[in-house]
């Protein structure tokens, strides 16, 4: 008798074991997520495609990489001086230059009639599992390129405005974080729940640059620092949708 309760609570054991591991995530997962947020005078659609891994004991924060395609459109798009950030900002170091004061006196002003920017970049993404429902996360553009359209422009600089019939995106993508960066970069804070396992629902705040770089005109500081590279900051809420495979 003695020797069945031990093989009962063996298999019993052994049992609940199982179930335990079924009951964890996976340890990757993919998905593809539809976006769209709007703004003042410009709205945005981004298409993400994103590998990811769970980690921890219980799986329950994922990090990952992936690939996405964010198309900004506007009208009369204020941009201004993009750096570089000796110019623009307080202080420069990497990452804490968030919190540096802007020095305003420094920026000149192109005002873009009719923006649009496709920027093409990898993303870092980073999440946390409240729930099998609930979930919240960060991504962010790390390095690509920038196709659009030329567009008219009006060039403000000491008082003094000028016309420019070439201002087109800036190429070349890259975080280095603040008034560093070059180009144009998407970033969103979310909340996001599941319906089941395929399908979800984010909440988005999207922190967005984009940037032009003139053709004919040109800002020139003081130190003689020559600039022609302006970027929009925009903050803008919108909504995603992520199909989970």
């Amino acid at each position: 008798m003695k020797d069945k309760i031990i093989i009962f609570c063996c298999l019993l054991l052994v049992s609940m074991t199982g179930q335990a591991q079924q009951m964890l995530p996976a340890k990757t997962n993919q998905l593809v997520d539809i976006a769209g947020t709007i703004g003042n005078s410009q709205g945005s659609g981004a298409l993400s495609y994103v590998y990811n891994w769970r980690i921890g004991k219980k799986r329950k924060i994922e990090i990952g990489l992936g690939a996405r395609l964010t198309s900004v459109a506007g009208t009369k798009l204020l941009y201004t001086t993009a750096g570089p950030a000796k110019l623009t900002r307080s202080f420069t170091t990497p990452f804490i230059i968030f919190f540096a004061g802007q020095k305003t006196e420094n920026w000149d002003t192109l005002t873009v009639q009719r923006p649009f920017v496709n920027a093409l970049n990898t993303t870092i993404n980073l999440g946390y599992h409240f729930s099998p429902k609930f979930s919240a996360g960060f991504n962010i553009d790390l390095i690509g390129v920038t196709f659009g359209q030329k567009s008219s422009s009006v060039f403000k600089s000491n008082g003094e405005t000028s016309t420019d019939n070439a201002s087109k995106p800036t190429a070349f993508n890259l975080l280095l974080t603040g008034d560093h960066d070059k180009g144009s970069l998407n970033s969103e804070f979310f909340l996001k729940y599941n319906f089941n396992e395929k399908w979800g629902l984010r909440a988005i705040y999207q922190f967005l640059f984009s940037e032009y770089t003139t053709g004919n005109v040109r800002q020139t500081t003081s130190d003689g620092t020559v600039i022609n590279r302006f970027r929009n900051k925009a903050n803008n809420f919108g909504i995603g949708v992520s199909y989970q495979f």
